[in-house]
């Protein structure tokens, strides 16, 4: 039987985070744009897709990374808090915002960001406009609701869209004791 070798997990996640740092730290002089304009993507709204989060945090504790992680690209939290306009902590992790371009190349390279998105706002039934998570004012998100991802959840069809029959699961354990 043929030994086998295995390297430590801190050692493999150490030279992927390296990997990521020098790829993510190649800049382009521009950002790459869609040749024709997105519907509802103005290039001002963001989403920042970030990794998920090691065992199962709270729903405060995931806004507050993200919170943290603008602030550290901002210099400000106080200022983060003012530019997150949505948040998502239950099928996938990621935060809105509304932030310059020159600000997007410092989050791209910052740790547990996958990707940062040009966000596209979404129009639903009632002709309403909206960027789609769980929105965020003043500091604060809102106590959650399932219709936050409504549109996340349905599936296409050649018919337009039609809700999913099952229900899908988070990732994330639910608690009594959760703060909204």
């Amino acid at each position: 039987m043929k030994p086998t070798f295995r390297l430590p997990v801190t050692f493999l996640s150490h030279y992927f985070n390296r990997i990521r740092r020098c790829s993510s730290s190649i800049r382009s002089v521009d950002l790459d744009r869609a040749a024709a304009p997105i519907d509802g993507c103005d290039y001002k709204h963001w989403l920042v897709v970030m990794d998920p989060p090691v065992g199962y945090p709270l729903r405060y504790q995931i806004v507050d990374r993200y919170i943290q992680t603008l602030a550290s690209a901002l210099g400000s939290e106080e200022e983060a808090k003012k530019l997150i306009y949505s948040v998502s902590t239950k099928y996938y992790y990621a935060f809105g915002c509304k932030i310059h371009e020159n600000v997007i190349h410092t989050l791209k390279s910052m740790p547990n960001v996958r990707w940062v998105l040009p966000d596209s706002h979404i129009s639903n039934s009632l002709g309403n406009n909206n960027y789609g998570g769980e929105p965020f004012t003043d500091g604060c998100v809102v106590p959650y609701d399932e219709t936050f991802h409504e549109d996340w959840l349905q599936d296409r069809s050649d018919n337009g869209f039609r809700r999913t029959t099952r229900r899908k699961r988070s990732r994330r354990k639910e608690h009594k004791t959760d703060r909204g």
